[in-house]
Protein backbone atom coordinates (compact mmCIF):
# COMPACT_ATOMS: atom_id res chain seq x y z
CA UNK A 1 0.00 0.00 0.00
CA UNK A 2 1.11 3.25 -0.68
CA UNK A 3 1.53 6.19 1.26
CA UNK A 4 -0.18 9.89 0.73
CA UNK A 5 1.90 12.38 2.22
CA UNK A 6 1.20 15.92 1.70
CA UNK A 7 3.05 19.43 2.40
CA UNK A 8 1.98 23.10 2.32
CA UNK A 9 4.05 25.39 -0.27
CA UNK A 10 2.67 28.95 -0.49
CA UNK A 11 -0.40 28.20 1.21
CA UNK A 12 -1.05 24.89 -1.20
CA UNK A 13 -1.59 21.66 -0.29
CA UNK A 14 0.77 19.63 -1.79
CA UNK A 15 -0.25 16.05 -2.47
CA UNK A 16 3.63 14.63 -3.54
CA UNK A 17 2.21 11.09 -4.77
CA UNK A 18 0.22 12.91 -6.97
CA UNK A 19 2.35 16.22 -7.81
CA UNK A 20 -0.50 18.17 -8.02
CA UNK A 21 -1.33 21.23 -5.33
CA UNK A 22 -4.63 22.38 -4.43
CA UNK A 23 -5.40 25.91 -2.67
CA UNK A 24 -5.74 25.80 1.20
CA UNK A 25 -8.96 26.60 2.25
CA UNK A 26 -8.62 29.69 4.64
CA UNK A 27 -10.88 28.55 7.76
CA UNK A 28 -12.51 31.23 10.08
CA UNK A 29 -11.11 29.40 12.98
CA UNK A 30 -8.75 31.36 15.29
CA UNK A 31 -5.54 30.29 16.97
CA UNK A 32 -5.92 27.83 19.44
CA UNK A 33 -7.17 29.10 22.98
CA UNK A 34 -4.80 27.37 26.18
CA UNK A 35 -5.90 27.07 29.46
CA UNK A 36 -6.16 25.61 32.35
CA UNK A 37 -8.22 23.15 33.25
CA UNK A 38 -9.56 25.56 36.71
CA UNK A 39 -10.49 28.21 34.22
CA UNK A 40 -12.02 26.32 31.97
CA UNK A 41 -14.31 24.59 34.54
CA UNK A 42 -15.57 27.91 35.88
CA UNK A 43 -16.27 29.21 32.88
CA UNK A 44 -17.22 25.71 31.02
CA UNK A 45 -20.55 27.19 29.40
CA UNK A 46 -18.56 30.48 27.74
CA UNK A 47 -15.77 27.73 26.29
CA UNK A 48 -18.13 25.44 25.09
CA UNK A 49 -19.89 28.28 23.39
CA UNK A 50 -16.96 29.58 21.99
CA UNK A 51 -16.52 26.32 20.62
CA UNK A 52 -19.85 25.70 19.04
CA UNK A 53 -21.17 28.90 17.51
CA UNK A 54 -17.61 30.20 16.80
CA UNK A 55 -15.74 26.93 15.61
CA UNK A 56 -12.96 27.49 18.56
CA UNK A 57 -10.50 25.17 19.07
CA UNK A 58 -9.25 25.16 22.92
CA UNK A 59 -6.93 23.45 24.37
CA UNK A 60 -6.84 22.41 28.35
CA UNK A 61 -3.91 21.82 30.31
CA UNK A 62 -3.77 19.61 33.09
CA UNK A 63 -1.39 19.45 35.86
CA UNK A 64 -0.59 16.23 35.17
CA UNK A 65 0.21 16.92 31.45
CA UNK A 66 -2.17 15.46 29.73
CA UNK A 67 -4.37 17.63 27.84
CA UNK A 68 -7.08 17.95 26.14
CA UNK A 69 -8.93 19.51 23.38
CA UNK A 70 -12.62 20.82 23.08
CA UNK A 71 -13.95 21.21 19.27
CA UNK A 72 -17.72 21.18 18.71
CA UNK A 73 -19.40 17.99 17.01
CA UNK A 74 -19.03 19.59 13.81
CA UNK A 75 -15.97 20.79 13.80
CA UNK A 76 -15.30 17.46 14.66
CA UNK A 77 -16.81 15.63 12.27
CA UNK A 78 -15.46 17.66 9.54
CA UNK A 79 -11.91 16.82 10.80
CA UNK A 80 -13.02 13.16 10.21
CA UNK A 81 -14.13 13.38 6.93
CA UNK A 82 -10.86 15.46 5.89
CA UNK A 83 -9.29 12.55 7.34
CA UNK A 84 -10.98 10.10 5.40
CA UNK A 85 -10.38 11.64 2.04
CA UNK A 86 -6.85 12.07 2.64
CA UNK A 87 -6.44 8.77 3.71
CA UNK A 88 -8.74 7.29 0.91
CA UNK A 89 -5.83 7.08 -2.10
CA UNK A 90 -8.65 6.08 -4.41
CA UNK A 91 -10.48 9.22 -3.84
CA UNK A 92 -7.01 11.23 -3.98
CA UNK A 93 -6.73 10.03 -7.44
CA UNK A 94 -10.33 11.12 -8.14
CA UNK A 95 -9.51 14.76 -6.58
CA UNK A 96 -6.20 15.14 -8.86
CA UNK A 97 -8.03 13.93 -12.27
CA UNK A 98 -11.06 15.77 -11.78
CA UNK A 99 -8.15 19.09 -11.00
CA UNK A 100 -6.54 18.15 -14.44
CA UNK A 101 -9.86 18.83 -16.35
CA UNK A 102 -10.74 21.52 -14.23
CA UNK A 103 -7.77 23.27 -14.80
CA UNK A 104 -7.92 22.25 -19.06
CA UNK A 105 -11.40 23.36 -18.90
CA UNK A 106 -12.06 19.95 -20.36
CA UNK A 107 -14.07 16.72 -18.69
CA UNK A 108 -17.91 16.86 -18.19
CA UNK A 109 -19.93 19.71 -18.91
CA UNK A 110 -23.38 19.21 -17.61
CA UNK A 111 -26.55 20.07 -19.93
CA UNK A 112 -28.46 22.73 -18.72
CA UNK A 113 -31.41 19.91 -18.13
CA UNK A 114 -29.11 18.08 -15.66
CA UNK A 115 -28.32 20.93 -13.77
CA UNK A 116 -32.13 21.96 -13.26
CA UNK A 117 -32.60 18.62 -11.75
CA UNK A 118 -29.40 18.18 -9.61
CA UNK A 119 -30.72 21.90 -8.40
CA UNK A 120 -34.17 20.70 -7.56
CA UNK A 121 -32.98 18.15 -5.06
Amino acid sequence: MRSLWFFLINEKIVFHMYQISVPLLKFKRKIMIELSVNKFRANIKNFVDKAIEEHQVIRINRRSGKDFIVISAEDWECEQETLFVLRNNSLISQVAESLVTYQKNSGYKPTQEHLDEINRI
